[in-house]
């Protein structure tokens, strides 16, 4: 089941407080970038985030789930109402994220 449109835009919105966040298109569903390195997604409308230590010792409760079948488990962030937890989340997951990778030109 693709994700909609409207959940994508509430999400954007909780995270409008911080800047460099973006998105792409994906099969139905959508990734999300802060300052360029990818954090997680939308799947089935369910926020999911890169399982990192510091995701996993932000969150009081964490529940592991995953985005399609055959995927790796990541955290279904659930506490997507509150602006200022969900930024938290993001603020301290991105320096345990990993560098995006850098596409070589053919010649």
């Amino acid at each position: 089941m693709a994700s909609a449109r409207e959940y994508l835009d509430f999400i954007l919105e909780q995270l409008s407080e911080l800047d460099g966040i973006s998105y792409r298109p994906m099969m139905g569903e959508f990734l999300l970038y802060y300052h360029g390195k990818l954090f997680g997604g939308i799947y089935d409308n369910r926020l999911l985030v890169k399982p990192v230590q510091a995701a996993i010792r932000y969150l009081q409760n964490v529940s592991y789930e995953t985005p399609y079948p055959g995927a790796k488990e990541m955290i279904l962030a659930d506490d997507v109402d509150n602006k200022e937890s969900l930024a938290g989340l993001i603020r301290a997951m991105y320096p345990e994220l990993p560098e995006p990778k850098r596409k070589t030109r053919s010649l």
